[in-house]
């Protein structure tokens, strides 16, 4: 069994990137996962790929199976421009780093990564202007 399988979760907030196949540039995402037994669920947003400043919200739902991770996420306000888009990927060994493809079917695919964001630095950063104060 190797160390992926052994990961308790992948409930948290993660930051990612997703790439188009064609001459857009990447988008990113923030989302935040809740990981029950293996049942994934959670909500995600991105900016618009118009760059209108608007904010795209949308909901996944799907499964992790060892180092596995497929699911489904379904845009809040669906159109033909955000049709439901299929994510598969794979943990890597620390489980803080999921990578793989999305697929809109019978449209287009491309990549996406995506790390668990810990609050790790933003305590750091909340250290240091402690230290330096006022």
């Amino acid at each position: 069994m190797n160390g992926v399988a052994r990961v308790a979760d992948l409930t948290g907030n993660w930051k990612g990137i997703f790439n188009y196949p064609r001459l857009l540039p990447p988008t990113a995402f923030d989302a935040e996962l809740r990981d029950l037994v293996g049942s994934i669920c959670g909500v995600t947003s991105e900016p618009h790929v118009d760059g209108n400043g608007l904010i795209l919200h949308a909901t996944l739902e799907g499964f992790r199976e060892g180092a596995c991770v497929r699911f489904k996420k379904v845009y809040d306000d669906p159109d033909d421009e955000y049709r439901p888009v299929l994510y598969e990927g794979n943990v890597d060994s620390s489980g803080d780093e999921i990578s793989g493809k999305w697929t809109v079917p019978g449209a287009w695919s491309g990549s996406f990564i995506m790390v668990r964001h810990s609050g790790q630095e933003e305590a750091e950063v909340r250290h240091v202007s402690e230290e330096v104060g006022p």
